[in-house]
């Protein structure tokens, strides 16, 4: 039994709309972003585990992906930021 992924409304809870679908052939490893506005058809009772046998790899032709959501970027504080937290004594 394969394991069960968090559902689309849990994932919009924690304020992540877009998905990343990546082809199940680990030789292929396509990438495809979906936007919000195609994630929205679904409801919120779709579990991404439950999307992940439907897709088609429209590179290689694999059916199954494996699918997560697109967590905004990591934004990095700049040196001026960061001076203040690593301060050495004289």
């Amino acid at each position: 039994m394969r394991e069960q992924k968090i559902t689309l409304g849990q994932m919009r809870g924690s304020g992540v709309r877009g998905l990343l679908v990546y082809c199940a052939d680990y030789k292929c490893s396509h990438l495809k972003t979906m936007a919000p506005a195609e994630v929205d058809k679904w409801p919120d009772s779709v579990r991404l585990s439950d999307l992940e046998p439907r897709f088609i790899c429209k590179r290689c032709g694999v059916r199954g992906a494996d699918i997560r959501p697109n967590f905004a970027p990591a934004r990095m504080r700049t040196r001026a930021a960061r001076s203040h937290v690593c301060q050495f004594p004289n």
